[in-house]
């Protein structure tokens, strides 16, 4: 890139970016992606991260129900067949799948508390930030005072 394709950019991005910043107001209306402007963008809801833990517990469950499902369907390969090629393949992935469903469980069965712990310390955040804010006097200007 030229020296001076580079200037130009430089000037392009400093003109995108002059507008006036005003720190007692948010932008009006609603952002472009949908978003609440203002003070609800920082809101913070309870329910979103109990719902996530509880989908974790779900899966939690589930994996450890398919695990025992796995384990019932391959019981009935006799432990007799290990000149069989193909049962000891099927041993093989058995072994590789209870891996990897044993990680699955154990990562979602941590998740859920670290997602209810993290619900209760924002909410407990927000009221503690919202007092602290609440504290501050600030003079109204429309009355002159």
């Amino acid at each position: 890139m030229a020296w001076d394709e580079w200037e130009q950019l430089k000037a392009e991005a400093a003109q995108s970016h002059s507008a006036q910043m005003q720190l007692n107001q948010g932008p009006s209306g609603a952002s472009s992606g949908g978003e609440p402007t203002g003070g609800d963008r920082l809101k913070h809801v309870t329910k979103q991260w109990n719902t996530a833990a509880g989908t974790a517990d779900s899966l939690r469950t589930s994996t450890r129900q398919g695990m025992g499902r796995l384990s019932e369907a391959h019981a009935g390969v006799p432990a007799g067949t290990s000149g069989l090629e193909s049962a000891d393949t099927l041993r093989t992935v058995l072994t590789s799948w209870e891996k990897r469903l044993e990680s699955i469980r154990d990562e979602c069965g941590s998740l859920g508390p670290k997602l209810r712990q993290a619900a209760k310390s924002l909410g407990e955040t927000n009221v503690k930030v919202k007092s602290s804010v609440d504290s501050v006097e600030v003079p109204d200007v429309s009355k002159g005072r």
